[in-house]
């Protein structure tokens, strides 16, 4: 019986950030089988929660602020470049109001599933599926397929991330390097290169909990690196009027995209809410989920505001780039930031190896377990690096996952689930759900179109030579 019970709750997991559960900064999102409730008492899936180490409220804050809080705040004065500073506030506000109230309808579409389904948690990739097989008669099949679609784009998703992080690492040493052993002046392309080995070995570790040391050290570093960039940023601040208030318009897709990729941590959401010891006051007000986000984007907007007040159009991919080179302290941060992303490499690995993970599980046989396992790590970390020496463009990388990958996950499929769920429920007076979730559903859509077509003409010119390859690597 209880293997008959296992196995059919593996179907249900399809959540990327399953196997992560074992890190503090990011809970597990597994759902538990419950039992139907044969009382007249409306089914309330809090009460059949069990988790053995529930957040507390502020926990699941802290825990949302580690996810949105990362290397994406260190890209916002690029960010800000490409939309001037008046434009780049408002952005900033606007694209951080936009975010939250996704992810505001996407949980609470997924605690509303779980009375109709009878199940105390839902990961992302379930709510999207259940939305469906729960939605209009028409559609009802497809809650399968949306649940794989969905499985398969978290995939992607944090596979662009890792080569983000290729880039970024690869950058920061030939920053460094090239000051101190100006006899090298290696090319970007030879640094993403370098950082093969040491990251196929970390990504073989297999068991997260033997890399959570190397999570909270990454934790105490950043919190050093922000430190002295933030020091950098206001020290000897040019006068505003120096800078762009509006920028082209022709550059506003980079900013949007860029801020996306920032600002979004829908990927941790679904699991914080289902670990929560209190999940009712995930959403409301203040709620867990609108304090968080208050503060990211406060944040956000200092920091982009002031990064590209100080270094104006000379502010590259992250502004940890653009500390002074001959200063030990400013280099330090450099390095000291790529070894936080070499830790968190390993960690954001673990989310597309949970997917193949649960692929092997289907062979008939654990032969060769050993060897099928190394290979496919090595493999995608081999992919990851190839991809980020072709496209070493720090702020085209990030502008381009945020456009493809993030503006999908974090704004389309949630305005699409909303919809669906509420189709033959309530769309509200004068349908207003609908209309709202068509015009978050199109900006996502031109995030997407221009952003991609803008990051992808830059890495054109890039490979063709038109411009330097080092453009906001190396300046």
């Amino acid at each position: 019986m209880t293997q008959e019970k296992s196995k059919d709750s593996l179907p249900e997991n399809f959540n990327s950030t399953a196997n992560l559960t074992t890190n503090a900064g990011f809970p597990s999102s597994l759902s538990i089988s419950s039992k139907d409730v044969n009382d007249d008492k409306p089914y309330n899936p809090f009460e059949h929660r069990e988790v053995e180490h529930p957040n507390s409220t502020f926990g699941s804050i802290l825990h949302l602020l580690k996810a949105c809080l990362g290397t994406g705040i260190l890209a916002m004065p690029a960010a800000f470049k490409n939309s001037g500073l008046v434009a780049g506030l408002i952005g900033t506000i606007l694209a951080g109001f936009i975010c939250t109230h996704t992810v505001h309808i996407l949980v609470r579409a997924s605690q509303e599933l779980c009375v109709i389904a009878k199940k105390p948690s839902m990961s992302f990739a379930e709510t999207c599926g259940a939305a469906f097989t729960y939605g209009p008669k028409s559609i009802r099949s497809w809650g399968g397929a949306i649940k794989k679609l969905v499985d398969y784009s978290l995939f992607l998703t944090y596979f662009s991330v890792l080569c983000v992080y290729v880039v970024f690492i690869g950058s920061s040493f030939k920053e460094v390097l090239d000051v101190y052993v100006p006899s090298l002046q290696l090319s970007i392309q030879t640094y993403c290169a370098l950082t093969l080995v040491p990251l196929v070995l970390i990504c073989q570790i297999r068991n997260l909990k033997y890399l959570v040391p190397f999570s909270a050290i990454a934790n105490v570093l950043i919190v050093i690196v922000f430190a002295i960039t933030l020091y950098y940023v206001f020290v000897d601040l040019p006068p505003i009027t120096e800078r762009e208030m509006v920028s082209k318009v022709s550059q506003w897709p980079l900013f949007l995209s860029t801020v996306i990729f920032a600002m979004e941590g829908i990927g941790v959401v679904m699991p914080v809410e289902n670990e929560m010891a209190k999940p009712q006051k995930f959403l409301g007000c203040p709620g867990v989920w609108n304090t968080a986000m208050i503060i990211v984007i406060t944040l956000y907007g200092i920091v982009g505001f002031f990064g590209y007040v100080q270094y104006g159009d000379d502010v590259k991919g992250s502004v940890t780039l653009n500390l002074p080179q001959d200063e030990i302290m400013a280099q330090s941060a450099k390095l000291i930031m790529a070894v936080v992303i070499y830790f968190s490499y390993a960690l954001q690995f673990y989310v597309p190896m949970e997917m193949v993970n649960r692929m092997l599980q289907n062979r008939s046989s654990n032969k060769f377990e050993n060897v099928i396992q190394i290979s496919i790590r090595t493999i995608i970390v081999t992919i990851s690096v190839a991809i980020a020496a072709a496209f070493p463009n720090l702020e085209l990388v990030i502008s381009f996952a945020g456009a493809i990958f993030f503006s999908t996950l974090g704004l389309l499929i949630p305005a699409v689930v909303d919809t669906v769920f509420l189709w033959d429920r309530n769309l509200g007076k004068f349908n207003y759900v609908l209309i709202k979730n068509t015009i978050i559903g199109i900006i996502s859509i031109i995030a997407l179109v221009s952003g991609s077509y803008v990051s992808v003409i830059g890495m054109i010119e890039d490979l063709s030579g038109h411009h330097d390859v080092h453009f906001n690597v190396t300046g």
